[in-house]
């Protein structure tokens, strides 16, 4: 197998992505870029939106499915870029730009690896999608393409792991929460202030445990990161909202943990939703068991199962799934973003090697 030329195709693929702007809800172009490799390539593809999905020839409904996932979308280029975040720009192994990293590297990855995998008879169907709005989890993204897809019995999400399984995920949910008082003229002594209505619930929140913990993915984690109050410095505020961000574990549900902020609180609490739960994967399970065989990845290290505190589209999926992809989680949304060639050609090698012959 000539892995030098799928890794050179994927590599100016990625060039290409880099080079469209595909900031969430904004990926058309991108997707047209993408579509239009897989068109050349003779692959028969869906698209509902900015979502492009393959099925390997030969599905049968009888066997289990495999899902190979990566999103086309970025988030927007920080401050701090010494270089074109949209001009690919190559560096010795490095190929700079927006989106190299997280999520193009996975993307163009998984993509040969579905092109290598579709012309081997394997025991499982195959399907591959590439999604959009990941990065806003978006409900035009992932959540509304795996709705139309066959039934799936495990996926593979590829995202910046270093090539290390990822058998948990954090899931999130966001809650806003108005504490209120009663307005009154700050020079006297009257009416309620509605900050110091909401500092009990606000040290509640910083201080609470959550009695289960996770040995993957630890404690459920409430941090309090917005807060507005007030209109001006004389007038006692009468309301006072402040938004609370919610990282949670396999051991609860967001509902779970909405009930019990709310029955702890005295503000009124409302969530934004419950739609992003924690994702996880029995460490027995094959693919994970491939993973791990795999050995020692590139960073020199072997590949343990560990438990991953960012969310990706695994949040939307109703069945099991894994996270790994080529690239580092620390290089994700920063300036300079990178990835390495070695680091794709790797993944693709890595993937062929886990996913070839294996029985679901």
């Amino acid at each position: 197998m000539d892995f030098e030329q799928f890794t050179s195709e994927a590599v100016d693929l990625l060039k290409q992505l880099i080079a469209t702007p595909r900031t969430s809800r904004q990926e058309t172009a991108a997707a047209d870029v993408f579509a239009h490799f897989i068109e050349e390539k003779g692959i028969p593809f869906h698209r509902d939106g900015n979502n492009i999905w393959c099925i390997a020839e030969g599905y049968d409904a009888a066997r289990p499915t495999l899902l190979l996932n990566a999103h086309i979308d970025t988030v927007r280029a920080v401050d701090g870029w010494t270089c074109d975040p949209l001009t690919p720009t190559m560096e010795g192994d490095c190929l700079y730009g927006l989106g190299a990293n997280d999520d193009g590297a996975s993307l163009v990855s998984l993509l040969q690896t579905f092109r290598i995998l579709s012309a081997r008879a394997q025991s499982y169907n195959l399907i591959f999608l590439a999604s959009a709005e990941e990065e806003v989890s978006g409900r035009d993204g992932a959540e509304r393409a795996i709705r139309q897809l066959p039934p799936i019995s495990v996926a593979l999400v590829g995202e910046p792991t270093g090539m290390h399984p990822a058998i948990a995920e954090k899931g999130l949910m966001v809650l806003d929460i108005t504490a209120k008082g009663k307005a009154g003229h700050a020079a006297r002594n009257e009416g309620v202030n509605a900050i110091y209505e909401a500092l009990p619930d606000i040290e509640w929140l910083r201080s609470y445990r959550f009695p289960k913990e996770s040995p993957l993915l630890g404690p459920v984690k409430m941090s309090v990161t917005v807060i507005n109050a007030g209109t001006q410095h004389n007038v006692v505020p009468d309301t006072c909202t402040f938004t609370v961000d919610v990282r949670s574990n396999e051991c609860y549900t967001n509902e779970e943990i909405y009930e019990t902020v709310c029955a702890h609180v005295k503000g009124d609490v409302k969530a934004r939703s419950f739609r992003l739960g924690s994702s996880s994967i029995n460490p027995t399970h094959p693919l994970v068991q491939r993973a791990v065989a795999l050995g020692t990845a590139l960073d020199g290290r072997e590949r343990t199962p560990f438990g991953s505190p960012t969310l990706s589209d695994q949040a939307l999926m109703p069945w099991p799934s894994m996270k790994m992809g080529p690239g580092d989680s620390a290089r994700s949304h920063t300036a300079d973003e990178y990835i390495r060639i070695t680091e794709i050609r790797g993944a693709i090698a890595d993937y062929v090697a886990m996913l070839d012959g294996l029985q679901l």
